[in-house]
């Protein structure tokens, strides 16, 4: 496999693996407000999160920036309780003014690259040209992403039309799901803060 190959599926596997499943809550909280025929906005939303994601991937990789892991660590979940607490306030509510979850993506994408940035770190070693392998890891986290997003609005299609469900009772149903792992994930990672 060529280098471009192996980042790229090394980025949509490291979204997808369960056992970063902090990463698939955000998504899943990002996403939860909408159903198939919205999505060209939630592709448009996972987009400003990738890019988000990028550019501080990229400045994390680079060491420009340097935020303490453990911070970030925190903040990560802090990120989808904000996300998954707004989804219920906004429940029922039409979604054809998504300027504030355009925010939260990218905004959000910021602090969620950070959190990537020491598996990529240990990946490149000390390879002096990062440019294709943060591109080609950047594309797979966004092709991840879009793995993640078909499967919960495919969800999302089966329980509203086969289960008969509101769409406002399910928004609800999944962001309060979300908002309670996520905010355990806040009360386990902060005792690190101050390590």
């Amino acid at each position: 496999m060529d280098e471009f190959g192996l980042y790229f599926q090394l980025g949509w596997k490291h979204i997808v693996d369960i056992n970063g499943y902090d990463h698939i809550l955000f998504v899943m909280a990002l996403c939860a407000l909408y159903t198939m025929k919205d999505w060209k906005k939630v592709l448009i939303l996972v987009t400003a999160f990738t890019i988000g994601h990028s550019i501080t991937l990229a400045l994390s990789v680079l060491n420009i920036v340097k935020v303490p892991m453990s911070l970030i660590e925190f903040l990560i979940p802090v990120t989808i309780v904000i996300t998954a607490l707004t989804n219920v306030f906004r429940a029922g509510k039409d979604v054809q003014r998504v300027q504030l979850n355009y925010f939260f993506a990218l905004f959000f994408g910021l602090i969620h690259g950070m959190g990537f940035s020491n598996y990529l770190k240990s990946l490149l070693g000390s390879q002096e040209n990062i440019t294709m392998p943060l591109l080609a890891f950047n594309l797979g986290l966004e092709f991840g992403q879009i793995i993640i997003v078909l499967a919960i609005l495919i969800i999302t299609a089966l329980v509203l039309q086969l289960g008969r469900v509101k769409k406002r009772d399910w928004v609800i149903f999944v962001s309060a799901a979300i908002f309670g792992i996520a905010f355990m994930m806040v009360g386990e990672r902060l005792p690190e803060l101050f390590q």
